[in-house]
């Protein structure tokens, strides 16, 4: 089943409703990244609170089976459900709050993942008709400011005392705790990557990691290649090249951002706990 075309069916069964602001496709499907095992993402902006009753309408409509279905926490509501073999993930919120969401990421620098998240999903839905208040919210977001850039790289600049002790977690055969350094490191290079190429964090857990590096244009060579290798390769060896991949990215940031000073936080970073001959 074609789920761009059910997506397209399924906003305009929400759109009828008069409290709605907009509606859009996100997700996989907005960016053409779906597969087999995807499903439908659907942004609904809310003028006021929606009901428990209008949120549930569109599934009735639909012959739907609710999986989920969550009170307001977090600043949204949201609902999950089955209809036609198909799962759809629908987020609700108030117009309001993705305003305030949008100023803390483009005025306030906001580095948060949720809330990038959020004009992500804007800056790639899918609206299907004229729509007024979609526009406004794209134009609104299609700049990425300098200073995010700046905050981002800054915040995950270090890549942290763990990775100092890689060393020794590998002579430990420390394999779990080597293994959530490798993860949070990888993660580190991702939120700069986002940064320097002035992009907003569309999955807090980077979904679709080789489609959103094949995105960007400021990448070390063959990134998501020897990501995806950091994970498959005899551990010695990995971590050898996020070494490498560590560099390469400082490196970026020097090309990129020459006006900031990294070199005190990169010598950090690369600092290898020394190993004690004596015992």
């Amino acid at each position: 089943m074609n789920l761009y075309e059910k997506a397209k069916e399924i906003v305009h069964i929400y759109k009828s409703n008069p409290k709605i602001d907009t509606v859009f496709i996100g997700g996989s499907v907005s960016r053409n990244w779906q597969d087999a095992y995807s499903d439908i993402e659907i942004f609904v902006f809310w003028r006021e609170a929606p009901t428990a009753e209008e949120r549930k309408n569109p599934i009735t409509l639909l012959g739907g089976e609710i999986i989920d279905f969550f009170p307001y926490e977090d600043e949204e509501w949201s609902e999950t459900y089955m209809t036609q073999g198909i799962k759809l993930e629908i987020s609700n919120f108030l117009t309001e709050t993705i305003n305030k969401v949008i100023e803390d990421v483009l005025r306030s620098f906001d580095t948060s993942p949720e809330k990038q998240c959020l004009l992500a999903a804007i800056h790639d839905g899918v609206s299907l008709s004229d729509d007024s208040v979609m526009e406004i919210l794209k134009k609104r977001v299609s700049s990425y400011p300098a200073e995010l850039c700046i905050a981002m790289v800054k915040e995950n600049l270090y890549m942290g005392t763990k990775w100092n002790n890689r060393e020794a977690l590998l002579h430990r055969k420390d394999w779990l705790m080597l293994y959530q350094t490798i993860t949070e490191v990888q993660t580190n290079l991702m939120h700069i990557l986002f940064g320097l190429n002035h992009q907003f964090i569309h999955h807090p857990s980077f979904k679709w990691q080789r489609q959103t590096l094949e995105s960007m244009h400021i990448i070390p060579k063959d990134i998501a290649d020897r990501f995806e290798s950091i994970f498959l390769q005899e551990p010695k060896i990995a971590v050898k090249q996020l070494d490498v991949i560590i560099k390469d990215v400082y490196g970026l940031i020097q090309q990129t951002l020459p006006q900031m000073d990294v070199s005190k936080i990169i010598e950090k970073s690369l600092f290898l706990r020394p190993f004690n001959q004596q015992i």
